[in-house]
């Protein structure tokens, strides 16, 4: 598998300036496996420690912070040779090993010179701990599931791959390339990103291994949900996970407490939640009263709305069947449109620093289903899940804030184009939306 990833953990062995590194991302999506591989493929040797395997290796860290000591004991005990700039340290599992992710204060002070990769499945709730974290002292770098590109070259589809990022002006794709992307998407909707539900699909073409492989997963989701400090948010948690379907199959998708339990209130299951952004199975994306910057100044902290980590897993955990790909439009409508809203929000929070808000207002009803800042700029975003694209919200929107919009944003089953200052773009471009804003705005300007 061919994961981007890689080029950024090579800017980050060749940086100048490169710390120890903390690998984050949700459980399963990868980390070991791209650690090792990138070992392989850059460093001449890769020196790996489970601490989860090997409880023993945390010993070392209870007992002294003398960097040099630290070295000597785990190449005694591993057997293996490690070298400045030529060795790349794999620390896996740190998630329950607080001395580990200390010493990477000392790692990075008196050692620089050794390349130290960290990683661990549930690593967001440990870091949301106020222990003695290295502030200042370590880079971070965050695995997602796979992309939709990441899934085309896993399939062998690296024609369609490269076409997409070949693709360097705003006019409709030819029918040649957008009915077998249009195809490839329903597919990647039903695998979702997790590595080990496409490797069942695009090396198999095994549905059953691959519901199996989702199904495994979320149980190992499900079984993390006890390791909350307090065993009292324990249900709470699963009972929040499990109402994430019925949620998104809201016509207005704000999360509601009560839909969790009858009369449950937001202070009882507050934390519950926390935990479970925490861990990054799921996003939180809050409601914003006004396209200004910055926009985490303009949040309405009672309205959110809630997302799985990836749209497979929504597939999987809202029981819909695989045969649903087969059926036409099916998959991008089901329960009004949540699969195609969760496919586009897990692909525009890698390519965006800040993470999208929505915006709503009630009396009339009116929605923008995303608001995206790009540098300074904020675009209002809609998502169709077909190709019936009248947009009511998206023309409010620039009704109510004229000056603050300059190009709308629409992703639909329709082909790429620019009606005035609304870019339309083809549910399986969402991965190139960043590179797309800005030749939609560069065009603008030529005009």
């Amino acid at each position: 598998m061919e994961r981007f990833i890689l080029q950024k953990l090579l800017a980050w062995k060749n940086s100048p300036y490169r710390k120890p590194l903390i690998l984050k991302g949700v459980r399963q999506v990868g980390k070991t496996w791209i650690l090792k591989e990138f070992g392989k493929r850059y460093y001449e040797n890769t020196a790996y420690f489970n601490f989860d395997e090997n409880e023993e290796f945390k010993q070392f860290f209870e007992t002294t912070k003398d960097v040099d000591r630290l070295l000597q004991n785990l190449m005694l005990a591993s057997g293996q040779k490690i070298l400045p700039g030529k060795t790349l340290i794999i620390f896996d599992e740190v998630q329950d090993c607080p001395k580990v992710i200390n010493s990477m204060k000392y790692f990075c002070e008196n050692a620089p010179q050794y390349h130290i990769a960290c990683a661990g499945s549930l690593l967001g709730i440990a870091l949301a701990k106020p222990s003695s974290f290295p502030v200042g002292k370590v880079n971070f770098l965050q695995i997602d599931p796979m992309t939709f590109s990441e899934f085309l070259i896993a399939n062998n589809d690296e024609n369609l791959a490269a076409y997409l990022e070949s693709i360097n002006t705003i006019e409709p794709i030819p029918d040649a390339f957008f009915n077998p992307l249009y195809e490839k998407l329903k597919m990647y909707y039903v695998t979702g990103g997790m590595p080990e539900s496409v490797l069942m699909w695009t090396q198999a073409r095994d549905v059953t291994a691959m519901q199996e492989a989702l199904s495994g997963i979320i149980s190992a989701y499900e079984r993390d949900f006890a390791k909350h400090p307090n065993i009292n948010e324990f249900p709470k948690i699963s009972m929040i996970w499990k109402s994430i379907p019925s949620q998104l199959a809201r016509e207005n998708k704000k999360f509601l407490y009560k839909a969790v339990k009858e009369g449950a209130r937001a202070r009882e299951y507050e934390d519950a939640l926390q935990w479970l952004v925490d861990a990054g199975l799921v996003h939180k994306i809050f409601r914003s009263s006004a396209p200004a910057l910055p926009l985490v100044a303009y949040d309405d902290l009672s309205a959110f709305k809630i997302y799985l980590a990836d749209v497979g897993l929504l597939r999987r955990l809202a029981q819909l069947a695989p045969t649903a790909f087969g059926e036409g439009n099916r998959l991008f409508t089901e329960f009004k449109g949540a699969l195609t809203e969760n496919y586009i929000l897990q692909t525009l929070i890698p390519q965006f620093e800040v993470v999208p808000r929505y915006w709503a207002q009630t009396n009339p009803p009116y929605e923008v289903d995303f608001l995206i800042q790009r540098e300074n700029d904020i675009f209002p975003v809609e998502v169709k899940s077909e190709s019936n694209i009248s947009s009511k919200s998206l023309k409010k929107f620039k009704e109510l804030f004229p000056d603050k919009v300059t190009l709308r944003l629409r992703f639909s089953l329709d082909n790429l184009k620019l009606d005035n200052d609304v870019l339309n773009i083809p549910l399986f471009m969402a991965d190139q939306t960043d590179r797309l804003i800005g030749l939609a705005l560069e065009k603008q300007n030529n005009e």
